[in-house]
């Protein structure tokens, strides 16, 4: 899957959760919209290099949406939350992901569970297999190689796993996949020192037979950042 054509600029500052300046290389300084409520940590250098998509849109109220961001040199990551979960829909049309292959349907948003839940996809439809849900997380929080979720404190989450261990018990299939979109990320783990119930959880999922994989985005060409957010290659998740 691909972005629209994207703008450089340099990161002033993110502010507000969901608003981040920026000046673009002709001087101008924009205020663009940031589709992530997370902490984003280590996602936000001052004066680091970002892109921006640019809407056309006259009711929009922001122009501009942060995209990727360069988070030392020459290693990208996209901070839009919207994007993974048409990320991992493409890869899954693409029957990309061998575990998910062989599903007639993929339906988002569907409710499920006792906690009143929506699952990001559920794939239906299968010739022998039951019916798959799907938990789309994306992974951007990366140390030393690492990529590790959350990061931050994330009781839904939480939620999550406890939900999908569920349909796992009623005799279905659960997953969870990490949409990994950095580029300096090769294995993931849970992020025990900033939320050790949900590294907790997560182990449990497992034991329970929740299914677990990772995936990372190209989103380098030749050096350069590109437009391209599709699926490339899996990464293995650590729980030791």
């Amino acid at each position: 899957m691909h972005m629209p054509e994207l703008v450089e600029g340099r990161l002033i500052r993110r502010y507000k959760r969901f608003l981040a300046d920026v000046r673009l290389p002709d001087g101008m300084e924009v205020t663009a919209h940031c589709p992530n409520t997370g902490s984003m940590l280590g996602c936000q250098p001052d004066g680091g290099r970002v892109w921006l998509s640019v809407s056309d849109n006259p009711k929009r109220k922001l122009r501009y949406t942060w995209e990727l961001v360069e988070t030392s040199p020459g290693v990208i990551a996209c901070i839009n939350t919207a994007r993974p979960n048409a990320q991992v829909k493409a890869a899954v049309e693409q029957q990309w992901i061998p575990a998910l292959a062989g599903y007639a349907r993929c339906r988002p948003e569907v409710r499920y569970g006792d906690e009143k839940s929506r699952i990001d996809w559920l794939l239906s439809g299968h010739d022998d297999q039951p019916d798959a849900w799907v938990e789309v997380k994306n992974v951007t929080l990366c140390e030393q190689g690492v990529g590790y979720f959350p990061d931050a404190v994330t009781t839904r989450g939480q939620k999550h796993l406890r939900e999908l261990m569920a349909q796992v018990q009623a005799g279905d299939r659960g997953m969870l996949v990490f949409c990994v979109n950095h580029t300096g990320i090769e294995r993931v783990r849970p992020a025990d020192h900033i939320d050790a119930d949900y590294g907790r959880l997560l182990r449990e999922a497992v034991a329970c037979g929740v299914e677990l994989v990772a995936l990372q985005a190209g989103l380098v060409h030749q050096g350069e950042p590109s437009g391209s957010l599709s699926l490339v290659r899996t990464l293995p998740v650590s729980l030791d």
